[in-house]
C-alpha cells in the first residue's frame, strides 16, 4: 500500500531528528532578541571573563551579584567576588533593552551625494518591543554562558551570532539554485551550440578556486562597509558563480527526461518548448534539487565560520559563530575560559549534522527507487 511522502518523512529517524534540530536553531534565531537578555554589543567593566552564573534554586531561583577579582599574575586567574548579601530573583518576561523584531535589512548599492555606496535597505521594518524572556534586577546579571573580554554576555552573542551564521546558507542557495536549476535547464533541452556555450561557461567558472577568490573579494570591497555588509556581498558575488556545478547535474538530468514518452507527447500535441522545459522537464528534478539544497547549506555555514575565524568574515563588535570560535587560537583561553570556546562550536556542529540529516532523510524518501513499507 502506498504511502504518502509526509507520512514516510515521519517514519525516517534521520529526517525527523535533523529536523527537530533545525526547528531548535532556527526558532533561536527568530527569537534571538527575545530571548536574549542583554545587549549583545553592550558589556561590563566589571565583568569580563566572567564564567556561566550559579543559579541557586531554594528557595526560589536566584543568583548573587558577581563581579571579577584581581587578577593573580602567577596562575593567570582572577578571584570571582560574589555579594551574597543581595540575592535576585530569576524573573520571566521582564523589560530590558528594546530592539525591532523581525528587522529585515539588505546590502544595496545606493546613489548618494559621495557617489555610490552601499546601505542597508530596510526590506521590513519589525516591531518595537522590550520585552525578554528572562532577566534579573540589577545590580546582579545573570550569564547563563559567561561574559567574554569585553564584558559582553556570551548567550545574548551566540543569540545575535545565528542571525548571520544559519541565514548565510539560505542567502546562498535562494541565488545558487535558481540560477543552476535554470541555465541547466536550458543547456540540457535546447542542445547545440546553446548547450556547448553554457558548458564551457561551466567549465570556466569551475576551474575558479573559491579561496582564492574569497580573499580576493575581501581586499578589494570598500573600506566603508560594515562587516555584515562586507560578508554579505561576499555570499552573494560567490553565490553567482557557485551555480556551475548544479548546472551540470540538472543539464545531465534534463537530458535523460526530455526523452521520455511523456515529454515527446507534449511535444507531439503542440506545446511550446519553453513551456516543456517549465512545466514538464524541470518539475522532474524538483527531488534532486530539495536534497542537493539541503546539504549543501552546510557548506556555507561552514565557509563563514572559516571566513570570520582567519578575519575576513564577520569582525567585531558583530557576531557569528565563526568570529566567536576564533578566540580558540588563544591556548589560554581554552584553558582558563573553555565556555567562550565550546558553545559556538557545538552549534556549528548540530547545524551540519541537522542539515546532513535532513538532506540523507529526503534522500531516503524522496528517492523513486524506495520500496514502500
Amino acid at each position: 500500500m502506498k504511502t504518502s511522502v509526509l507520512t514516510s518523512w515521519w517514519r525516517n529517524r534521520l529526517a525527523r531528528w535533523g529536523a527537530l534540530i533545525l526547528l531548535v536553531l532556527y526558532a533561536g534565531m527568530l527569537f534571538s532578541d527575545f530571548l536574549a537578555p542583554y545587549d549583545p554589543y553592550l558589556g561590563r567593566e566589571d565583568g569580563t571573563l566572567l564564567p556561566p552564573t550559579a543559579i541557586e534554586w531554594r528557595p526560589w531561583p536566584h543568583v548573587y551579584p558577581t563581579a571579577q577579582g584581581p587578577l593573580n599574575l602567577e596562575t593567570g586567574e582572577r578571584e570571582l567576588v560574589v555579594d551574597r548579601t543581595q540575592p535576585k530573583p530569576v524573573r520571566l518576561f521582564v523589560r530590558g533593552y528594546a530592539y525591532d523584531w523581525l528587522k529585515l535589512t539588505l546590502p544595496l548599492p545606493q546613489r548618494t551625494e559621495r557617489g555610490w555606496q552601499v546601505q542597508d535597505w530596510v526590506v521590513f521594518p519589525g516591531w518595537r518591543s522590550d520585552w525578554h524572556l528572562f532577566g534579573v534586577d540589577p545590580p546582579a546579571y545573570l550569564h547563563l554562558l559567561g561574559t567574554d573580554d569585553q564584558g559582553r554576555d556570551q548567550f545574548s552573542r551566540l543569540l545575535l551570532g545565528s542571525r548571520i551564521s544559519l541565514s548565510v546558507g539560505l542567502v546562498g542557495i535562494f541565488i545558487t539554485f535558481p540560477i543552476g536549476v535554470v541555465l541547466g535547464g536550458i543547456a540540457g533541452y535546447a542542445g547545440g551550440w546553446v548547450d556547448a556555450l553554457l558548458m564551457r561557461l561551466v567549465e570556466v567558472l569551475m576551474t575558479i578556486p573559491s579561496v582564492y577568490l574569497l580573499v580576493a573579494l575581501a581586499a578589494v570591497l570598500p573600506p566603508g562597509l560594515t562587516s555584515a555588509q562586507r560578508f554579505l556581498l561576499i555570499v552573494f558575488i560567490t553565490s553567482f558563480v557557485n551555480w556551475a556545478g548544479l548546472a551540470r547535474v540538472i543539464r545531465g538530468q534534463v537530458l535523460s527526461i526530455k526523452e521520455q514518452g511523456f515529454v515527446q507527447a507534449a511535444r507531439a500535441l503542440g506545446a511550446s518548448p519553453w513551456g516543456i522545459l517549465w512545466r514538464h522537464v524541470l518539475p522532474q528534478t524538483t527531488t534532486y534539487v530539495i536534497i542537493s539544497a539541503t546539504l549543501t547549506v552546510p557548506g556555507f555555514i561552514v565557509a563563514e565560520s572559516v571566513l570570520s575565524l582567519i578575519g575576513l568574515g564577520i569582525e567585531q563588535p558583530d557576531a557569528s559563530w565563526g568570529n566567536m570560535l576564533s578566540l580558540a587560537t588563544n591556548v589560554s583561553i581554552m584553558l582558563l575560559h573553555p565556555w567562550l570556546v565550546w558553545p559556538p562550536a557545538v552549534l556549528i556542529i548540530l547545524a551540519v549534522l541537522g542539515f546532513n540529516l535532513l538532506g540523507d532523510g529526503l534522500r531516503d524518501v524522496l528517492d523513486p527507487r524506495q520500496s514502500d513499507r
